[in-house]
């Protein structure tokens, strides 16, 4: 997600909040049991169609007309043509998420000469559309040229979302421009919105196409790149190809749905994964 979110101090007891703040809301998610993986890998993705995943796009709701989403030889392919995203159907919490990715070639107005933009977020909770009728509250794993491994807090914006609780928290120093950036050791400080960026993105970064700092850790373009999100309990963890580049606890709520981001950068995904905590293989990309 692109930056536009700035940042602030924690919720407590998120749960109750969001059941004072919006009953029907929490009555809704109330009724599903979030899954945690426990003897064997969950494949969310699975190579054939969409089973389990539902779309939502900022301009067309639940209907996908220019067929941003589909299955191509085996991988799941989003265009980019358009802000939303594919959520999965059933929350999950307690999990060590595998995912695999790739960009495609194409960019859309008005990110044509930007850097490609996606993203995978987690413990989605509220109704769809619920930040910028885009995306949902969540936590974000950004993906993005340059900063493959950001944290985004992602607030709701809505009147029927806004004051749904959300907060991360995380250790972080500030960088050449002020900005938090995670850092193992540092000032602890919560988050309620805004970006934490992983640990060497590049202070130069500019939102250019093909943007590639001197640190990166996710592969050069059109390759696959690797992510692992691990949530937890409260604690979020991301690696990129193996490297640990970011970490967050304190987590306002920890289970939620799945989303992966349409946001005007063609993008492939050739594996989506849920494994028990501590039993995710190292693998290969």
């Amino acid at each position: 997600m692109f930056d536009r979110i700035p940042s602030s101090r924690p919720a407590l007891f998120a749960a109750l909040l969001l059941a004072l703040a919006c009953p029907a809301l929490a009555a809704d998610d109330a009724k599903q049991e979030p899954i945690r993986p426990t003897d064997d890998v969950i494949r969310l993705f699975n190579g054939k169609d969409l089973e389990g995943w539902t779309t939502w796009l900022g301009d067309t709701k639940y209907e996908d007309p220019r067929k941003i989403f589909t299955v191509e030889d085996g991988m799941l392919h989003i265009s980019g043509d358009g802000l939303g995203y594919i959520r999965t159907n059933q929350a999950y919490r307690d999990y060590h998420l595998v995912a695999e990715f790739k960009w495609g070639p194409r960019t859309w107005a008005p990110r044509q000469k930007c850097t490609k933009d996606s993203g995978i977020l987690v413990h989605c909770i509220g109704p769809d559309g619920g930040y910028g009728n885009a995306f949902m509250v969540s936590f974000e794993a950004q993906i993005i040229q340059g900063g493959v491994g950001d944290f985004i807090i992602v607030p709701g914006t809505r009147d029927d979302t806004k004051n749904i609780p959300i907060s991360l928290s995380a250790e972080v120093a500030k960088d050449r421009d002020g900005e938090s950036v995670w850092h193992k050791g540092g000032e602890k400080k919560a988050f309620t919105s805004g970006r934490i960026n992983w640990y060497g993105r590049d202070p130069d970064w500019a939102d250019t196409l093909g943007f590639r700092g001197k640190n990166d850790v996710e592969s050069p373009d059109l390759q696959w790149t690797r992510m692992d999100v691990i949530c937890d309990g409260n604690r979020i963890t991301m690696k990129v190809n193996g490297v640990t580049v970011n970490e967050g606890f304190d987590a306002s709520h920890t289970a939620g749905k799945i989303l992966l981001q349409t946001e005007l950068a063609e993008i492939f995904f050739r594996r989506v994964e849920l494994w028990p905590l501590g039993k995710a293989p190292t693998g290969e990309r």
